[in-house]
């Protein structure tokens, strides 16, 4: 908390003008404003190698020097009162729910231990990654993912090699298997809430889905047994040895984990004309009882939880105060960007748009899934989805007709391609993060860019010429 006390103490002395803030005109908005943005993000990918112990004790500043860059001198230029509502608007309507919803997510997966004497096979680690894939669009990426990566780590302990079975496990469990239902992915989520059916993404994207997955699984399974059958590869004793049977600890926090999917279902279906304007930032009622409702979700979680399982899975907030500080910064400098690209054709970024619409005026399906999901590799997800989503007419009846190709290409490339960097989706930091914690050596920023290049890429042209055509 202390290492955000300047945005705090920004918040506490604009929030107050956000009320009268005009409406911002983005397309007035230079590109140099997006310096910060683009600023954390090189922090982000190279302080870790070129600065290691310094970024480990000081990211947290170091995110908050970046948001302080966007926002003193945005309020200089265009007034205390715009600066409030982006901060205010982005702190209340988009940052701390996501934050709530990770950490309500972390803590309950965090509360299952899931016991017994794994070992981390080529067969055992292909079939976790496929559990993972299913288990994703039931409960979310995130909640898939802290479920589960500790076991896997757990399970591959006795191993050298480990960090491609976490940049898998990435790939096909923190992003491409939450790609079927609106609990799986935030994107899909914001499009529930626009309007698009909630089996909507199940019928029109599922053979893309099986091909990514299934594809991922296979190179996955070859891989990993060229590494098991190495010399050298196992150790001689399995460093956390398990007499007990398969089974469950602290099983107790699957309710609270179906609490979590229901509070948010209860937020997309329940319709309220009640809401609270805070410094004219909109806050409706399924909202707020979604947030409260798992806040509550959380404390219960670490009241009923026993000790030895938190001590068994080596649970700590580390890997949860990362995500949340270095998104904090995130959400905030990409203010200006998204604005930008939401002025369309006008705006600084109108090449953008442009790019996805073929000479005849008609939205070209390729173009939006490239675009979306190349985006989303570097932006948050959810709001590029909506960028484009409006972009292509913003009526979820006729993009879920006659324009489903086009919803089904933002739909894919925004879920698909947030696999593509360590920032491209929150649980894939988070997963990071715990790796690392247990000891993984895992790669770089960059490190980890030749991977998805390498394997994801290729995947995603083939599934452009067979379905975005």
């Amino acid at each position: 908390m202390t290492k955000f006390r300047p945005l705090l103490v920004a918040c506490a002395l604009l929030a107050p003008l956000a009320a009268g803030a005009a409406e911002l005109d983005a397309s007035r908005l230079s590109p140099l404003w997006g310096v910060p943005f683009a600023g954390i993000l090189l922090s982000i990918a190279l302080c870790p190698l070129l600065t290691p112990w310094f970024w480990h004790h000081h990211y947290g500043k170091i995110a908050a020097g970046w948001a302080l860059a966007f926002l003193l001198p945005f309020a200089l230029m265009f007034g205390p009162g715009a600066a409030g509502s982006a901060l205010v608007h982005v702190m209340l309507g988009e940052y701390i729910p996501f934050v709530i919803l990770l950490t309500a997510l972390f803590t309950v997966s965090g509360g299952i231990y899931i016991r017994g004497n794994l070992h981390g096979s080529p067969g055992l680690n292909t079939a976790i990654l496929a559990i993972g894939a299913f288990l994703a669009s039931l409960m979310g990426t995130t909640g898939a993912s802290m479920l589960l990566i500790r076991p896997l780590i757990r399970a591959n302990d006795n191993r050298r090699h480990v960090a491609h079975t976490v940049v898998f496990f990435i790939f096909i469990v923190s992003n491409a298997g939450g790609s079927l239902t609106p609990l799986g992915d935030p994107p899909l989520f914001l499009g529930f809430l626009q309007g698009v059916d909630f089996f909507w993404t199940v019928r029109h994207i599922f053979p893309e889905t099986l091909f990514l997955v299934g594809s991922l699984l296979v190179i996955f399974y070859a891989l990993d047994s060229w590494y098991y059958h190495r010399r050298e590869e196992l150790q001689p004793e399995d460093p956390t040895p398990d007499t007990r049977g398969i089974g469950f600890d602290g099983a107790r926090n699957f309710w609270l984990l179906g609490a979590v999917v229901g509070l948010v279902l209860l937020s997309g279906f329940w319709k309220s004309s009640v809401a609270f304007d805070v410094f004219g930032t909109e806050v409706r009622l399924p909202g707020l009882v979604r947030d409260i409702g798992l806040v509550v979700v959380t404390f219960v979680s670490l009241r009923i939880t026993p000790s030895a399982v938190h001590e068994d899975n080596q649970f700590s907030w580390g890997p949860m105060q990362e995500v949340a500080k270095l998104f904090a910064g995130i959400f905030l400098t990409i203010i200006p960007v998204i604005a930008m690209l939401r002025a369309g054709i006008e705006g600084p970024f109108g090449a953008v748009i442009a790019a996805v619409t073929r000479p005849d005026g008609t939205p070209d399906p390729a173009m939006y899934f490239w675009a979306s999901g190349v985006l989303s590799s570097f932006l948050d997800n959810a709001p590029t989805y909506l960028v484009f989503f409006n972009t292509a007419g913003g009526n979820p009846q006729q993009l879920m007709t006659e324009l489903a190709p086009v919803l089904a290409a933002i739909s894919a490339g925004s879920v698909f391609m947030g696999a593509n960097s360590y920032i491209g989706n929150a649980p894939n930091l988070m997963v990071k993060s715990i790796a690392e914690d247990r000891g993984v050596k895992m790669p770089s920023f960059f490190g980890y860019m030749v991977w998805s290049v390498g394997i994801l890429v290729p995947l995603f042209i083939l599934m452009t010429f067979i379905w975005f055509r």
